[in-house]
């Protein structure tokens, strides 16, 4: 109930690519086998790591990344303690349309790493690994993004990684653009607290 795997690539995309900031994709590369799509985007933010940390994992309000999430949140943690989160996208892709469904557990190393494991039981997806790779370099911070995702729905055959490439750098620009706009606010509300 995600929206499908080209949208919710895109959607997670849209957190990568360049536009009217600083925001730069350098690579991106989506493959298919078995049934299992893999992307991995490299993208440079001119924000500090731990501010876009910050946005990454702000489930409450993941809506401002990307018009596509519906629905978000925390959910009750397991009960190792690790955080759940949900999320639900809606997105069309040609004359696809879906909505789908994720609940994820939530692993984070701040300010560097956030990795989110789906649930199957619990999502439209048999298998979905995404990770978010934060590294601070002079200017700003180098965002490797991987997803590995295997949709629990059918998805059209047309929908190859090319197609899914060239979706996920046109709908990216806008939410990698609102990422580093997000960040940079944080960075510009604690400056003001001070």
């Amino acid at each position: 109930m995600n929206p499908s795997i080209p949208a919710r690539v895109a959607l997670l995309l849209g957190a990568l690519t360049p536009a009217a900031f600083s925001a730069t994709m350098n690579s991106l590369d989506v493959t298919k086998r078995h049934g299992r799509y893999a992307l991995v985007a490299d993208t440079f933010l001119e924000a500090p790591a731990d501010a876009i940390f910050a946005v990454l994992v702000d489930y409450d309000r993941f809506d401002r990344i990307s018009r596509v999430y519906k629905e978000h949140g925390y959910l009750e943690p397991a009960e190792d303690g690790t955080p759940i989160v949900y999320t639900r996208m809606e997105g069309c892709v040609m004359f696809f349309c879906k909505s789908m469904r994720r609940v994820e557990r939530l692993e984070t190393e701040e300010p560097t790493l956030i990795r989110t494991i789906a649930l199957p039981e619990q999502s439209d997806f048999n298998y979905a690994v995404s990770e978010w790779d934060l590294a601070p370099v002079p200017g700003g911070t180098m965002v490797t993004y991987r997803l590995e995702m295997e949709p629990d729905f059918w998805v059209p055959p047309v929908i190859g990684p090319w197609f899914l490439k060239r979706t996920l750098i046109q709908g990216g620009t806008r939410a990698i653009n609102r990422i580093e706009r997000l960040a940079r606010a944080e960075v510009e509300s604690a400056h003001a607290l001070d």
